[in-house]
């Protein structure tokens, strides 16, 4: 499963990208927002660390718009992906954006229908949002387990299932057993991947150890 970063922060996507963990990058207006940088400076900035893809989202809500900015986020580098969200209009603009070559993922989706719709419009990516539907009682989980059942039952639909709002690790696991093809999570999620208290006690049981034998390998 390939791991991507939900993030616009430079200093924080410059410093996991060298790990070499990073596949890739999602970014969206409120995250942008919160840079407090311009879109496009970001977009580009962040290209240059990332080779993998880079969700760049249309803040347009009908289809002529959101294919102007589309179009212009497009420009910014090559791996450049342009988000669009689940309305008629932004299925509409993904088709047509597809259509001239230009990668698509398909954000704010709730249901396999809407993951269904996605797929046939031609998207790269498709983002059901795990968090979001956990929060109001539903199984964010089952969702992922929908989508990736209903398009492996066709080889025609190429779409990555795209795992969005990523609350915990565990979300990261379960999303990998349920078969998605990409996790998009923030930072903090990312470090606690790998920072676990019992290896963090088992690591410094074992230098206190070695410290006893008084030995060095260099």
């Amino acid at each position: 499963m390939k791991i991507f970063l939900d993030s616009a922060d430079v200093q924080e996507i410059r410093e996991y990208a060298q790990t070499g963990l990073i596949d890739g990058v999602t970014t969206n207006p409120s995250l942008i927002a919160k840079s407090g940088q311009n879109i496009k400076k970001v977009i580009e900035e962040i290209c240059r660390l990332v080779a993998g893809p880079v969700s760049a989202e249309v803040v347009a809500t009908n289809y002529e718009e959101m294919m102007k900015e589309g179009l212009v986020l497009s420009q910014i580098a090559p791996n450049v992906i342009i988000k669009v969200p689940l309305t008629m209009d932004g299925l509409k603009a993904c088709k047509s954006l597809r259509e001239k070559n230009i990668d698509v993922n398909v954000t704010l989706c709730f249901s396999a229908a809407q993951a269904l719709l996605a797929a046939k419009a031609g998207a790269s990516f498709v983002s059901p949002f795990i968090g979001r539907l956990d929060d109001i009682s539903f199984d964010g989980l089952l969702l992922i387990e929908e989508i990736c059942h209903i398009y492996q039952n066709y080889s025609s639909l190429t779409t990555e299932v795209l795992a969005a709002s990523i609350r915990h690790p565990l979300h990261v696991v379960q999303a990998a057993k349920a078969g998605a093809d990409v996790v998009t999570l923030p930072g903090k999620i990312f470090r606690q991947l790998y920072d676990h208290p019992l290896t963090n006690n088992g690591l410094q049981s074992f230098l206190a150890d070695w410290a006893k034998t008084g030995q060095t390998l260099c």
